[in-house]
């Protein structure tokens, strides 16, 4: 019989001898290999103690951003929404009042802003095809729940702490 590779074997069908009918050496062979993962360095990491370090390019959560003054940056075009795969962002948008100005920047505004996190596929496309930068992933890991209904983020859970009113909320925010 001729096979494609050299990685087939016979098998041997005699009869087993005492010592591998007790199967005394395969103990000694799984034994051996035990004791020599015991001194090899342990992977594991004690995550509260200990903080792992992540790629320069890593995606966390979404973070709606303001600008300078305070006012949000989100003028509700909906792009980031079309350009998410996974259809994890919904939005709503609606028509600044006059009386509105120091809190958005443009006549529209994101009146309800969503992101399924359990949708989120963390790829970032929503984040390149914002046209205002309002949107984008920061390097905090996406904390674990219980609830369904504790993973989808409203506007004003993503929304940044104001840099004028909330400055020591904001400062908290960016982990100084």
């Amino acid at each position: 019989m001729q096979t494609l590779t050299n990685r087939s074997k016979q098998v041997d069908r005699s009869p087993m001898n005492f010592l591998e009918r007790i199967y005394l050496w395969n103990i000694f062979k799984g034994m051996f290999i035990t004791f020599k993962h015991m001194f090899k360095k342990q992977p594991t990491i004690h995550y509260p103690e200990q903080k792992r370090t992540f790629s320069p390019v890593f995606r966390g959560l979404h973070v709606l951003n303001r600008d300078e003054e305070g006012r949000e940056r989100c003028t509700a075009c909906g792009l980031c929404a079309v350009a998410c795969p996974a259809e994890a962002i919904t939005m709503e948008a609606a028509e600044r009042l006059p009386e509105e100005e120091n809190l958005y920047r443009e006549e529209k505004y994101a009146a309800k802003y969503e992101i399924n996190m359990l949708r989120c596929i963390f790829c970032g496309l929503c984040e390149e095809a914002c046209p205002k930068d309002a949107i984008y992933l920061s390097e905090t890991l996406a904390p674990s729940n219980y609830s369904r209904k504790n993973f989808i983020y409203s506007k004003q859970d993503l929304l940044i702490p104001n840099p004028k009113t909330e400055t020591t909320d904001l400062e908290k925010a960016k982990g100084k």
